[in-house]
């Protein structure tokens, strides 16, 4: 059906973003798959009343399952993913199991339905650790976490399968995603703990991991609009400001948004030059490809980190 949407992981932070948006633009269906491990129904309760929107609890990984829910759909966003990239250190197999497999199900779900297009949520992870340097799509690609390992992998999936099976497949390399709704990050894990105890935040490193933020609006008109300008074949795309913000200085835009004095808050620094182990602690994103298409983002970095946490204030 023309203008039908899967979002898989749809009930997520992001997820539910891009449903709200394509119910927006006027969609002729809007259907979300998410076994709600990581995504809530709270996400997506405002548009159960829809016409255009339809919800299935399913596991990704039951590709039969899959196939059912993709009746009569034209386009895949793919979203789902384990959200918790540290979780790894102690659960390497966590990436595969909630990554490259889930990646690999909705690929082979995606042929066998005839489905024309998949959208791909990857990530900077894919570079690794590349230091001050300006990554454009063309970078060397070296992940130093299983997160942009698995990443990397479902790239490597939707590339064989646009080429071999005729697919549109279009991967997008985000950078931090924030905004409403947000259930996870360094924004929020600083807001949590503030509220415990407004004197005192545990900062993970050092506090000068550099790196760019992007409100999550902007990666969803970006994905979306990109759709429509891409014909056909397989291509990467990075999503990011072209400036970032220091941890220090997310911590203490937290806590002015709590109405908590700076100069009151002792930080609590856990040492070294990243969060940990395969964290990278600069990331700088070109987006000047996608730009070619017309797209830039509305919010720089700290302005999307501003208005996230204004938000999720609000909510926690």
């Amino acid at each position: 059906m023309p203008g039908s949407y899967l979002v898989v992981g749809g009930a997520g932070f992001i997820g539910s973003h891009f449903v709200k948006e394509l119910l927006d633009r006027k969609k002729n269906l809007v259907r979300v798959v998410d076994n709600l491990c990581s995504g809530t129904l709270g996400h997506i309760d405002e548009f159960m009343e829809n016409p255009a929107f339809e919800f299935v609890k399913i596991e990704v990984q039951n590709t039969e399952d899959l196939i059912k829910s993709m009746e009569g759909i034209e386009t895949v966003i793919h979203l789902a993913s384990n959200p918790d990239i540290a979780r790894a250190a102690a659960e390497p197999r966590i990436d595969f199991i909630q990554g490259t497999a889930l990646t690999e199900s909705v690929a082979e779900a995606a042929r066998v339905s005839g489905i024309k297009t998949i959208l791909y949520a990857s990530g900077s992870g894919v570079y690794g650790d590349a230091g001050h340097l300006l990554l454009s799509e063309d970078s060397p690609i070296n992940p130093i976490s299983t997160y942009g390992a698995s990443k990397l992998a479902g790239e490597a999936l939707l590339a064989s399968y646009s080429f071999m099976f005729g697919m549109k497949c279009l991967v997008f390399r985000f950078a931090n995603v924030v905004g409403p709704k947000q259930t996870h990050g360094v924004g929020y894990d600083f807001l949590r703990r503030l509220k415990f105890d407004s004197t005192s935040l545990e900062i993970l490193g050092n506090g000068e991991q550099n790196k760019s933020y992007i409100h999550v609006t902007d990666i969803v008109r970006g994905v979306l609009d990109l759709e429509e300008k891409i014909p056909s074949g397989f291509d990467v795309f990075n999503i990011s400001t072209s400036d970032q913000i220091t941890v220090n200085e997310i911590a203490k835009l937290a806590e002015v948004t709590l109405g908590i004095d700076p100069n009151s808050v002792k930080h609590v620094y856990s040492g070294g030059d990243r969060g940990w182990k395969a964290d990278v602690p600069v990331v700088k994103l070109s987006a000047e490809k996608i730009s070619k298409f017309g797209w830039t983002p509305k919010y720089n970095s700290y302005e999307a980190m501003s208005l996230a946490l204004e938000s999720m204030a609000k909510t926690l």
